[in-house]
């Protein structure tokens, strides 16, 4: 008898109009992210390096980085989500590094980040 092994899951993102509609309604509650950057950033050493796994529109990255002297990454699996929040970071004037790919193969060296962030997704 042979045993069926699962299939591989592949890792998907949101794109296109779905990426955009999530952007817009989680941008409606936009005070929630800045008071969990607000909540954090008291708690980081000054010019901590930071990742957000996930981050999707950006919103807290772009907070955070509002707020102090920090270098903050955002990887997210959403080529939509990483052009959304590199768009809105220049629109408002902060630098976050946003960069496309999969938490389960960061592309990051060990001991790069002071604080990693990763939010659940709202259903």
């Amino acid at each position: 008898m042979a045993l069926a092994l699962p299939k591989a899951h592949k890792d998907r993102g949101m794109e296109g109009m779905v990426a955009k509609r999530y952007a817009a309604n989680t941008g409606k509650s936009f005070d929630e992210f800045t008071r969990l950057a607000q909540r954090i950033e008291v708690q980081l050493p000054r010019g901590s390096a930071v990742l957000e796994v996930a981050p999707g529109p950006g919103y807290f990255c772009i907070e955070l980085a509002k707020l102090g002297p920090h270098s903050i990454t955002g990887l997210d699996i959403s080529h939509t989500f990483v052009e959304l929040a590199a768009k809105k970071a220049a629109e408002v004037g902060v630098h976050v590094d946003f960069r496309q790919g999969t938490a389960s193969q960061m592309p990051f060296g060990n001991d790069v980040f002071d604080f990693l962030a990763s939010r659940p997704t709202a259903a």
